[in-house]
């Protein structure tokens, strides 16, 4: 990342209701589990970020999360193969 403003805030991460559906569906999560506090935990541990568009692409643990770089929105999160 070379310019100053390509970074996640882990503070203004949020998903849709409806994404919270996909990414529990997507990742095998329990009904239990916050996906956002999940996805951020992931974060934490760290990982690989890029960022291509209008999107963050951040790689971690066999997850590849997309994020909305404008609106800090968790749009999916995929087990990567």
């Amino acid at each position: 990342m070379n310019r100053k403003d390509d970074f996640i805030v882990l503070d203004k991460l949020h998903t849709t209701k409806l994404g919270e559906e996909r990414i529990r569906k997507n990742l095998n999560l329990s009904e239990n589990t916050e996906p956002v506090e999940y996805l951020k935990g992931l974060i934490r541990a760290g990982g690989e970020i890029s960022r291509v568009g209008k999107n963050f692409y951040f790689s971690a643990e066999s997850v590849l999360i997309t994020i909305n770089a404008g609106s800090s929105t968790i749009i999916t999160a995929h087990r990567q193969k």
